[in-house]
């Protein structure tokens, strides 16, 4: 996630806690995807990416085993920051806590 939307999401929700890949609490960057969606898990934490190429596979792969994931979040190719603030946003607002369980949704919500 681009620390500007993480940076936006925590001025909105002070007490929302975001997690970023390479900073402390959370994997390393480099971490395989399957080990990603491994920590997820154990943490309850959705997933915001832009990796469209391998991550679908590992969800699968994941699920396969009879694992579960809170949800990944795919963010847009060319993004509009304030549609994806506004899509995160209501994403944490309204949604129940496992209305995207083992699922990737596609931002933004409306096109």
């Amino acid at each position: 996630m681009p620390s500007f939307i993480q940076a936006q999401l925590t001025r909105l929700q002070p007490d929302l806690r975001i997690y970023r890949i390479g900073e402390a609490d959370a994997p390393v960057k480099g971490t395989p995807d399957a080990d990603v969606l491994d920590w997820i898990e154990a943490n309850g934490c959705m997933l915001i990416t832009n990796n469209r190429a391998s991550m679908p596979a590992h969800l699968a792969d994941h699920i396969a085993l009879g694992r579960h994931v809170p949800g990944i979040i795919q963010l847009p190719r060319h993004m509009n920051m304030r549609m994806v603030l506004d899509d995160l946003w209501l994403i944490w607002a309204a949604a129940q806590s496992d209305e995207f369980r083992d699922q990737i949704v596609y931002l933004p919500l409306q096109q």
